[in-house]
């Protein structure tokens, strides 16, 4: 008896172990910026970090200027609304200037005001000079920003997620640890990275392990990037791994119930 239990045992530690070897992930694969030594990257060009306005896009423009009075009008769609329910509750609703289907944003007096396809510095550089040559204001300043500057994490991560970026700066890296960092299973070397720029859909592949993601053009991420994270072959075979060998690991725990009852008795 204690032969045929001494068996079983072995059966099912043998069992194990092979399961266990089947989710091994390589260690080299699973470290960012693999033989990273202390070096200095260069940045990127600032003018590139720079976001176009694009169609749909929510603004912020508040205007200031020595007579506070006449600058009242010109801020009004910047305050949130608040909407009121049956039950008394009342949400505030984030408002602002809404890039139309045609790149305009309709601006109080000036009617519409060409945005779509222009940065922040060149809308405010716009509405300030239309404001000056129509004396509507004078010494105005502009202040422009986007209210839904955000990026989205997908695939193998901790926490997938849209984030909002509200001073509409940030890294690949800063994006994946706000979305609980990769997990074992990533493709550290083969993220996609899905960028939409006037009209177009840019899909990029970003190795993680190499050290030439700090100087890449898309370190720093736009308005709207999509992030996905691919899942490695051991991921894969885990799961198929998983859904295979679990009614064959059942059976063999009944049976082993059955054996142990059998012996005890």
């Amino acid at each position: 008896m204690l032969k045929c239990h001494w068996q079983i045992v072995t059966f099912f530690s043998a069992l194990a172990v092979i399961f266990f070897l089947s989710s091994c992930v390589s260690s080299k694969n699973a470290v960012y910026f693999n033989n990273l030594q202390d070096t200095v990257f260069k940045n990127v060009a600032s003018a590139d970090l720079e976001p176009t306005i694009q169609k749909n896009d929510l603004l912020s423009i508040s205007v200031s200027s020595l007579n506070p009075e006449a600058t009242v009008i010109f801020n009004t769609p910047n305050n949130p609304s608040i909407i009121t329910g049956t039950n008394t509750n009342s949400i505030s609703q984030t408002t602002g200037y809404l890039v139309n289907k045609d790149g305009n944003i309709l601006f109080p007096i000036l009617g519409n005001v060409q945005a779509a396809g222009l940065s922040k510095r060149q809308l405010t550089d716009t509405i300030g000079a239309l404001l000056l040559q129509k004396k509507l204001l004078l010494d105005p300043i502009v202040n422009v920003r986007f209210l839904n500057f955000r990026v989205t994490v997908l695939g193998e991560v901790a926490r997938p997620n849209v984030i909002t970026v509200p001073n509409e700066k940030i890294t690949l890296l800063e994006a994946l640890g706000l979305a609980g960092d990769l997990t074992i299973y990533a493709k550290r070397d083969n993220v996609l990275l899905v960028r939409e720029e006037n009209g177009q859909k840019t899909i990029k592949r970003i190795n993680l392990n190499s050290t030439q993601v700090f100087t890449s053009p898309y370190y720093y991420l736009k308005t709207n990037d999509i992030i996905y994270a691919e899942p490695n072959n051991t991921r894969i075979a885990s799961a198929s791994n998983t859904r295979q060998f679990l009614p064959l690991i059942l059976s063999g725990l009944s049976f082993f119930v059955i054996i142990l009852d059998r012996i005890i008795r």
